[in-house]
């Protein structure tokens, strides 16, 4: 496929894309700069691209990506920012909705407990993965399989489901 075609194609599946991103971001601006960005992307990416095969799909595997990277930076990062000029937002910010209640406690600690119940082999895989690494990640620091990993992490959610299934987070 040539560049102009390519380049057609992207213009032509504009509206598309932004349909898809407002889906994603719920924010209309965050959806632009999500466009934007996998537009970019896309176009850097020209000589990536399979001529016949699915174009739709490929642009919005792209755009999908780059929308859980940025999520998974920014959980990560969870920083306040205050960009106010006298720094209003951090002198008036109220910590009594974020302040722990007893019930949350409890709760908080019958998770701990149940997830510090597992054996290792399936405690320290799902910690690392409560932590925010990624399947592989863990895989290299703990020296296993792709697929070992992945399988223990699904089966201590299971484990964790079924101790807790009276659970009520209300």
């Amino acid at each position: 496929m040539n560049t102009i075609s390519f380049q057609q194609k992207l213009v032509d599946l504009q509206s598309n894309m932004l349909n898809f991103a407002l889906i994603l971001t719920n924010n209309k601006d965050d959806a632009y700069d999500l466009l934007q960005d996998t537009t970019l992307k896309a176009l850097d990416n020209e000589s990536k691209y399979t001529p016949n095969t699915n174009f739709k799909g490929w642009v919005f595997t792209i755009m999908r990506n780059i929308f859980i990277n940025k999520y998974r930076r920014m959980v990560r990062s969870a920083t306040i920012v205050d960009k106010s000029e006298d720094l209003y937002m951090l002198n008036n910010v109220s910590f009594s909705d974020t302040q722990e209640t007893p019930e949350d406690s409890y709760a908080e600690n019958e998770i701990v407990m149940a997830i510090n119940a597992f054996p290792d082999d399936y405690r320290i895989p799902f910690s690392l993965h409560l932590a925010g690494y990624h399947y592989a990640e863990i895989a290299e620091k703990m020296d296993l399989p792709l697929g070992t990993v992945k399988s223990r992490i699904y089966y201590a959610r299971q484990y964790l489901q079924v101790r807790l299934k009276d659970y009520d987070p209300r």
